[in-house]
């Protein structure tokens, strides 16, 4: 799989610093237009999240393109405009949502920053990485990723960057885009194998949208899977139960499901300086309406703003691990207030062996598929489990935290043992929101696959799949950034540009696997 890109390059940008959703569900920027007449667009591109904005952006750079983005939800205001749909574009408000060189581009539309908040907590935990062994990185998404360091969140001017600001905005003036808000795609309309076309529901209307050349979905790891199933593109047998007719049998189409898995764990802080009274109802107030007249304060950062990978064993080869660390207190995915000063990190495996999958529940496109995740079905994943729960006590015991440590709330000291650990990971893991591989990218001799290396749906013609849901396995990061980086080069693909290629960079490597730190 490939993953060089035009205009910005890098790895996995942490943590949750744009919304990264990639549904045609997320909220994103859109204009509506006049639908145009059959023919009338080269591609439609269904979702108008972290890549289908890309796509949108770069194909309308080709004047003689005419592209149609259709996104289910609403239409945000404008970055520029300090009218603002504050839950999009304030990056502490990502609870509301749940509920540098040559590694890097120097001109691309893609803006990252590092926290700018100087919480104690945040150089605290750094130096508690370091005393229990584990290197500093200047950049863990540069030369090192494996070590502690700071976090870079794809924030600019104290605002929220998605892919809507960087690539939709600036492209929704040009005359040969047409962005739809509110439309329901229910199907890619097909003549034999050749899509021609998706069926969407708009204001209660059935609507009909044509392409000439192709067109995209970029729905995301369960939307993207569930409409080619509903358009007779997945498993036969599967398919002709809900009596959809078959375009293609291509058994792959909802399997593979991965997913990023997590944990919390908690620490009572001994002083009053965590998050804790910023987010009592009078201080958040006050906090929203500093955000909202200069975008500076607590509300313009994501406050996950350090973090770190490290490798969970001797032997294993590339970091495996992730860390991000809060000077706060999570509890039920923010829909309970934290309860007292305290601080968390959310540690979970990155390249987990549990593998899922999602079907249709119906022929309906209104029903939601069903969704069978396989979390922890493994032994594998249940032991690395173990040692996020262990590693992470060891990182907090370390004597920088020692002025704030107060006694571990989350899992309890009492939860020792295997047995108890793997209980407590069993009740309190969480999705770190991050399913992907659902159709998956490889070889048409692969009985799996369901997108070639150039992103064309197998066994059809004119239909391509750009999301995270192509991507062979999760990758050893955040999702965001490589979404981003898929669209870039299928945009590329589409375009017929040449590939890329950088001069050798050193990539970090380890002196030795004996150790893993």
């Amino acid at each position: 799989m490939w993953c060089v890109l035009r205009g910005w390059r890098g790895g996995c940008l942490g943590p949750w610093g744009a919304l990264g959703a990639q549904g045609p569900r997320g909220l994103r920027a859109l204009a509506s237009k006049r639908p145009r007449s059959r023919g009338d667009y080269s591609h439609v591109v269904v979702g108008a999240g972290s890549a289908g904005c890309v796509l949108a952006g770069r194909l309308t750079e080709d004047p003689d393109q005419h592209v149609l983005l259709l996104e289910a939800g609403p239409k945000d205001v404008y970055a520029g405009s300090k009218r603002l749909c504050w839950k999009i574009h304030m990056p502490a408000a990502l609870v509301a949502n749940l509920c540098d060189d040559t590694y890097r581009g120097g001109d691309g539309p893609l803006r990252v920053s590092r926290g700018k908040s100087g919480h104690p907590l945040h150089g605290a935990f750094l130096e508690a990485a370091q005393q229990a062994g584990y290197p500093l990185t200047e950049d863990m998404n540069g030369f090192q990723q494996e070590g502690f360091g700071w976090m870079d969140m794809t924030i600019h001017e104290g605002k929220r960057w998605s892919t809507a600001c960087a690539y939709l905005h600036p492209a929704l003036s040009r005359p040969n885009l047409t962005a739809e808000t509110q439309t329901f795609v229910r199907r890619v309309l097909f003549e034999g194998t050749r899509a021609v076309g998706v069926e969407y529901l708009k204001n209660g209307e059935s609507h009909r949208a044509y392409a000439s050349k192709e067109v995209i979905l970029s729905g995301g790891a369960i939307n993207s899977p569930q409409l080619l199933m509903l358009s007779g593109v997945g498993n036969a047998d599967d398919l002709r139960k809900l009596g959809i007719p078959v375009v293609c049998h291509l058994p792959g189409v909802g399997q593979n499901l991965q997913d990023h898995l997590e944990i919390y764990i908690q620490q009572a802080c001994t002083r009053p300086i965590t998050l804790h009274s910023a987010q009592k109802p009078l201080k958040k107030a006050w906090i929203g309406l500093e955000w909202l007249w200069k975008f500076t304060g607590y509300g313009a950062t994501a406050h996950l703003e350090t973090g770190g990978f490290i490798r969970s064993q001797p032997g294993v080869p590339h970091p495996d691990i992730q860390f991000h660390f809060l000077p706060s207190q999570v509890i039920d995915h923010g829909r309970v207030p934290p309860q007292q000063e305290a601080y968390q990190v959310h540690v979970g495996t990155m390249r987990g062996t549990s593998v899922g999958w999602l079907k249709l529940r119906s022929a309906n496109p209104h029903d939601h598929p069903v969704i069978q995740p396989n979390y922890l079905s493994t032994e594998t994943d249940i032991k690395d489990f173990r040692l996020c729960v262990r590693l992470t006590r060891e990182i907090f015991a370390q004597k920088a935290l020692a002025p704030f440590r107060g006694k571990e709330l989350q899992p309890g000291s009492h939860i020792q043992s295997d047995a108890e650990i793997d209980a407590f990971v069993r009740a309190k893991a969480d999705s770190a929101y991050h399913p992907s591989c659902t159709c998956k990218m490889g070889q048409p001799s692969d009985p799996t696959a369901v997108v070639d290396p150039q992103t064309r749906v197998l066994g059809v013609e004119n239909l391509r799949v750009v999301d995270a849901s192509i991507m062979p396995s999760v990758v050893s990061g955040n999702l965001n950034a490589p979404t981003i980086m898929i669209a870039e080069k299928a945009a590329d693909i589409i375009q017929g540009r040449p590939a890329l290629w950088d001069e050798d960079v050193p990539v970090y490597k380890p002196r030795t696997l004996a150790t893993q730190r």
